[in-house]
């Protein structure tokens, strides 16, 4: 138990809960119970060894009548702030051009970076709305919202103050990630070298002087930047205090997320070509590896991350939507529980430690949120299900009952 509290907002109790602790299968504590005290978790365990005077001091008892109770969802990669869409480019997809020959084109991520620079900041946020109120639904507490689609300086901060706005709005709490080096902007074209040297010498100062984002990623590969260049912005980001993230090893093997694990990244996303020397390095730095299959699903890719070779170094995996318009338009994160087994080869049980404590360990928040435990934010979801695997098993259903972020239990029907 927590610090013992003067006074115990509220009780859930006949709860199956999946702890998520790490200990035995789901961390599970059958007929279980959780007493939260000012937004946090003050004890959770066997309903019948609930103490009694934590029972004497609770305003409100929820009986939950065997149902099953999870930490919040953390969705620790998505790209949600962003304008327009690119539908047809799924089309071209599907004709056979590939996602760097549309790239190439001026479509990809430098389409949207158009449609964003001319949304305002009252437009993006509406456009916006629905996709984080979607993960809400499904039982998401935690998201992490990147920019990346303005790649100047006004539109890069319009997109930081949206992601403020959406957490300030709504039930959940959003992480910022600035990501400037994203892709090279068309006023850029060719001088990627000085592009660079704006995001480091120009952008990040004013980003931290904002404290609109709490990391730093960027863009790794044949089709966004160099090994060098992103090893520049990592060394700027930790000049102002900023973790690092990085998408890496998604087309090809650049050893991008061994340079990650050099400055102690946070996380490294995608890594469907991670390397053994990467996987090693990711282990020794307590890097985090966030899978995507929603982009694996949607590029019809065919090589897998190394799951084994991830289990045998002990790496721990995440799992995210990816959210974005064109690679992952997904707004499901249960659908990635579900595309990450199918897809992967992960077992139920590994997706949903990937949506919950290793997600929270991939945004640097391990210490607050991700499992059930004393003195984390009581951010949990209550499921009608009779199994935590039926969560990664379905698609197209969402047991979804009810929500708790921060003790209070959330009115999905009135989200806005």
């Amino acid at each position: 138990m927590a610090d013992n509290p003067e006074k115990i907002d509220a009780i859930w109790i006949h709860a199956n809960l999946a702890t998520m602790t790490g200990e035995g299968p789901y961390s599970r504590i059958e007929n279980g119970a959780i007493a939260v005290a000012d937004d946090k978790i003050a004890w959770v365990g066997k309903t019948n060894l609930l103490p009694e005077d934590l029972k004497r001091k609770a305003d409100k008892v929820h009986d939950v009548q065997n149902r099953w109770i999870t930490p919040g969802l953390i969705d620790c990669h998505t790209h949600l702030v962003y304008g327009g869409n690119r539908a047809n480019e799924f089309e071209q997809g599907l004709q056979g051009i590939t996602y760097e020959e549309i790239a190439r084109q001026g479509g990809g991520i430098l389409s949207t970076v158009a449609a964003t620079r001319e949304a305002d900041e009252h437009f993006l946020y509406r456009q916006s709305l629905p996709r984080l109120l979607s993960l809400l639904r499904e039982g998401v507490t935690t998201v992490e919202i990147k920019s990346g689609y303005g790649l100047d300086l006004d539109t890069e901060m319009r997109m930081l103050r949206v992601a403020r706005r959406l957490g300030d709005t709504l039930p959940v709490t959003v992480i910022s990630t600035y990501l400037g080096a994203h892709a090279l902007p068309p006023e850029f074209d060719n001088r990627s070298d000085d592009y660079i040297d704006f995001v480091c010498r120009e952008v990040l100062p004013k980003v931290a002087a904002s404290d609109l984002a709490s990391a730093v990623d960027a863009f790794c590969e044949t089709i966004g930047f160099s090994r060098h260049q992103t090893e520049q912005v990592f060394q700027a980001a930790q000049r102002y205090g900023f973790p690092v993230k990085i998408h890496a090893e998604q087309l090809s093997d650049m050893g991008g997320a061994g340079l990650a694990a050099k400055y102690d990244a946070l996380s490294a996303d995608h890594l469907e070509y991670l390397s053994e020397t990467g996987g090693q390095a990711m282990a020794d730095a307590g890097t985090v590896a966030v899978l995507l299959p929603g982009a694996f699903y949607y590029l019809r890719e065919t090589r897998r991350p190394p799951i084994d070779m991830l289990r045998q170094y002990n790496v721990p995996i995440a799992v995210a939507t990816d959210c974005n318009p064109g690679s992952s338009p997904v707004g499901s994160l249960l659908a990635m529980l579900n595309m990450a087994c199918v897809l992967f080869r992960l077992t139920p049980e590994e997706a949903l430690s990937g949506v919950t404590r290793h997600a929270a360990r991939a945004l640097g928040i391990h210490d607050q949120t991700g499992i059930l435990a004393p003195g984390k934010d009581a951010d949990f979801v209550i499921w009608a299900i009779d199994d935590p695997a039926e969560l990664a098993y379905s698609l197209g259903f969402n047991p979804c009952q009810q929500v708790v972020r921060k003790g209070k239990p959330i009115d999905q029907e009135n989200l806005v």
